[in-house]
């Protein structure tokens, strides 16, 4: 007998619904496919997101910490003269 992997999204439907995944394994295909597209679509903008805030506070980091670096460069030269 094969080993399969079992996949963390067949765990939720498990969870949520054991017929639902009980079906799922035998191919049955789901009468709400345009729920799940609607719910895949979802994620994906939702995932867009959070990738696009992640990148937005490493920006912001990048430059607090320019700016950071200018004042003590500034201060530096005043102290200096």
């Amino acid at each position: 007998m094969r080993k399969r992997t079992i996949r963390a999204s067949e765990l939720g439907t498990y969870l949520f619904c054991k017929r639902a995944w009980w079906y799922q394994l035998q191919g049955v295909e789901s009468k709400n496919q345009q729920e799940m597209a609607g719910g895949f679509s979802y994620h994906r903008r939702h995932g867009k997101l959070v990738m696009r805030s992640i990148l937005l506070r490493a920006a912001g980091w990048i430059f607090l910490l320019l700016a950071v670096f200018f004042f003590v460069s500034w201060l530096t030269q005043l102290a200096l003269r």
